[in-house]
């Protein structure tokens, strides 16, 4: 029985819990590996981290406007001689540097003076780069030396890769120079990819060349970048983001407006294998349920199955002691449930073999009715003063019973009228008759009949009596 219980339970726990893996699992591969939901979360990733590029680029352009008005700013362009500028310049860059980490989220790689010509006056910690033309080597940067406005673009060289930001120096209303910060291009782009996608970045060009890259960019969406050159184009002649998909690999590239001409550089961000990175362990965690249900099963079952199969081998047992001649054999069972049914079977012992039961309580008082088994015992107690009981029965004269009428009443319906006026004398004096059956009254009424008749030498019938104290049954001669 144990094993049949576990065996049950442990079967519809597998089919619920294998039914319900499939289903999550294919609902969730579904829903998120779907091809175009995973086009829109590139899309707004490489939105929002280009959003995220220019705000900092814009950010960078405010700040350095204001301390390009400052009048140290100026005067380190006003030097009269070269030496003076590059020194006060220096200075300057120190300074500035020193207070970007805490104005800007981010230390800056690189911070110079840059006069009209397009040549640094001065850099940060160094006294290298004087003298260097960075309007040669930025075309974007040199025409906003002429038309003195601020901006940002990317600057890569041999020196570095840096996200530049420049903001004009004006001395008396006229434009004397521009302060310039870079900060390192990994740097900015893990900073943007960790608060927007959480994935890598890329940055490309309008030629197509993949110009930087965040640390966390796999090869297979550089690959798929460059094998999707036209969409990223598409993208900065438009100026309007555009969804690709090379192979597994899907991407979004969206046009940096804040930077250069505008046209000049895209970012793209890739899109995630799947929208939900933990969907794979959705399923996993069902099966680890049905892991478990199935131990509690087992352990539900063996527990259970004790419960009710010592029992019934306690019975089995004692039956076949019975059986082997221990006829004095009783269960005793504290059981719940199988409790009941081994009392039954000690009456039923009881019954069959004769034996006595013991109907009284703790106190000796009977706690039973007597049943119909002890009917005898009833007629026992039906006696008057002249009569007897069970073993033997009071004698009426013929003058107080008619003797003709009992002998021509034929058998049956005698039977049937004294046990009728016997169980009605009883409730007449309020005592219990649901135990007195008519089979039993008859066979016990034949059987005393037989005693008085070997007693008188002639047949008897009984008539029934009330004293109003007790019913007794008189013998009438025939």
């Amino acid at each position: 029985m144990r094993n049949k219980i576990i065996a049950v339970n442990a079967v519809i726990v597998l089919i619920v819990g294998l039914l319900a893996f499939a289903i999550v699992r294919t609902q969730l591969a579904a829903e998120t590996s779907s091809t175009d939901q995973l086009k829109r979360s590139a899309h707004r990733d490489v939105a929002g981290a280009a959003a995220q590029l220019q705000l900092d680029g814009l950010r960078t352009e405010r700040w350095l406007a204001m301390k390009a008005n400052e009048p140290a700013t100026r005067a380190a362009l006003g030097k009269a001689t070269p030496d003076a500028r590059g020194d006060a310049a220096r200075q300057l860059c120190d300074q500035i540097a020193s207070a970007a980490g805490s104005a800007l989220g981010a230390k800056p790689s690189i911070v110079a003076v840059v006069d009209n010509n397009g040549k640094i006056v001065g850099r940060n910690q160094s006294d290298l780069n004087r003298g260097d033309d960075v309007g040669a080597s930025y075309p974007a940067f040199k025409e906003a030396l002429t038309k003195a406005h601020p901006g940002s673009d990317v600057w890569s060289d041999k020196a570095g890769q840096f996200i530049a930001s420049y903001a004009p120096v004006r001395d008396e209303q006229r434009a004397a120079g521009m302060l310039v910060i870079g900060i390192a291009i990994n740097d900015a782009l893990a900073r943007v990819g960790d608060a927007t996608t959480g994935r890598g970045l890329l940055l490309v060009s309008a030629n197509g060349d993949v110009v930087a890259t965040s640390s966390n960019a796999g090869e297979d969406v550089k690959n798929a970048v460059k094998a999707s050159v036209a969409d990223v184009k598409n993208a900065l002649t438009t100026g309007n983001v555009v969804a690709s998909q090379v192979g597994d690999v899907i991407f979004a590239s969206a046009p940096l407006a804040g930077f250069g001409d505008g046209h000049s550089m895209a970012a793209v961000a890739a899109a995630p294998t799947s929208l939900l990175p933990t969907a794979k362990a959705i399923p996993l965690s069902i099966l680890g349920a049905m892991a478990l249900g199935l131990i509690l099963v087992v352990a539900a079952g063996w527990f259970l199955g004790n419960y009710i199969s010592r029992p019934i081998a306690a019975l089995e047992e004692g039956l076949l002691m019975i059986l082997n001649g221990q006829t004095d054999k009783r269960f005793e069972l504290d059981h719940a449930e199988l409790g009941g049914l081994a009392f039954r079977i000690d009456q039923l012992l009881n019954q069959l073999m004769g034996v006595e039961e013991d109907n009284t309580d703790d106190e000796g008082r009977v706690s039973k009715a007597p049943t119909a088994a002890n009917f005898g015992d009833a007629l026992s107690v039906d006696r008057s003063q002249g009569g007897a009981g069970a073993g033997g029965s009071a004698v009426a004269g013929r003058g107080d019973v008619d003797a003709g009428r009992l002998a021509a009443e034929p058998p049956d319906a005698y039977y049937t009228r004294l046990y009728r006026e016997y169980i009605t004398a009883k409730k007449g004096l309020g005592e219990q008759v649901d135990h007195i059956t008519d089979a039993a009254f008859k066979s016990r009424i034949q059987g005393m009949e037989q005693d008085a008749a070997s007693k008188h030498g002639r047949p008897v019938r009984y008539h029934v009596q009330s004293n109003g104290k007790e019913v007794v049954l008189l013998a009438v001669p025939l």
